[in-house]
């Protein structure tokens, strides 16, 4: 069985070629047509066609979209990349294509492949959370992805960074129009404007990271408010989903102090006399988007 998974990010689409048992046979990408609907329609079609021509076969396709489907018509929503939303982006590419095709969010193959032969294969249930520019989340049970009765299953990254500190106050404004939710404290930018509140200085978040391994007051301050923070958040998430295993994405995923510092803080919001969920880094890294959009035929 040939699985196809494209991912479909802001700058680059990419595809990669699965066989039966998950290697990977073959992998390209090209620039995503920013702001192009039809030039996008054209960049995936022309993957799925070269990489067809090249294997000698005929795969099933999955892909990964930076927005999710709505429950009412399939239309795209809740896209960064704008030139999806309100598209039949399934239909024009099944007409396209000549074949079913599976489309899920982004953050939920990410968590599909780290589920299935990644950092939390094994696991009942796995929540993959992304730490970029913007934070996202997916939950995997028993190796298929949920997508919830609105297909937003996993979205912590905008509900209300719960137990806000007192300076923190009033939280700064998210771009969907609310305030304080966790994407504007756990994202880089996020990370970034808060040293920059507290001390004036403008750094990247991995400056800020590779500063607290030197010993730099300011910037050790800084990271164990984000730690504190990320611990809050995913106490929330535990709570509520209880999962065997967190898996931790994105730019700021590389953090090592994370996987130590945030287990040790959380165990104070979650409502048991113990947490045996882990805390695991990814395995596949930036793979694992394109990865998870082929295992979205994961059983068939």
């Amino acid at each position: 069985m040939l699985r196809l998974g494209i991912d479909l990010g802001g700058t680059k689409t990419e595809i990669i070629a699965l066989d039966g048992a998950g290697h990977e046979l073959l992998r390209r990408r090209v620039p995503t047509p920013q702001g192009d609907y039809l030039g996008t329609l054209d960049a995936v079609t022309g993957l799925v066609g070269a990489i067809e021509m090249e294997l000698g076969q005929r795969g099933y396709i999955g892909l990964g979209i930076p927005g999710a489907e709505s429950a009412d018509g399939g239309l795209i929503k809740n896209a960064n990349s704008t030139c999806l939303i309100g598209r039949p982006l399934r239909r024009d590419l099944q007409t396209l294509l000549h074949r079913e095709i599976r489309i899920d969010n982004d953050a939920n193959c990410f968590a599909l492949s780290e589920a299935i032969d990644g950092a939390g294969q094994g696991a009942d249930v796995v929540f993959g959370a992304i730490l970029g520019t913007g934070v996202g989340g997916g939950i995997v049970v028993h190796e298929r992805v949920l997508a919830g009765a609105n297909h937003i299953a996993g979205e912590w990254g905008h509900n209300p960074l719960p137990i806000p500190e007192e300076e923190t106050l009033p939280p700064p404004l998210c771009y969907c129009g609310h305030q304080g939710c966790v994407e504007t404290w756990l994202s880089g930018p996020g990370l970034a404007a808060d040293h920059a509140r507290h001390n004036g200085q403008t750094l990247t978040p991995e400056l800020i990271a590779t500063r607290a391994s030197q010993a730099d007051t300011a910037c050790a301050a800084t990271l164990a408010r984000y730690a504190q923070r990320l611990a809050k958040a995913l106490a929330q998430v535990i709570n509520i989903l209880d999962p065997q295993v967190i898996v931790l994405g994105g730019g700021l995923s590389n953090i090592d102090s994370l996987y130590v510092s945030v287990p040790s803080l959380w165990s104070q919001y979650i409502f048991s006399d113990q947490v045996r969920t882990r805390l695991c880094r990814h395995q596949h890294g930036d793979s694992s988007g394109v990865r998870g959009a082929a295992w979205l035929w994961n059983g068939n």
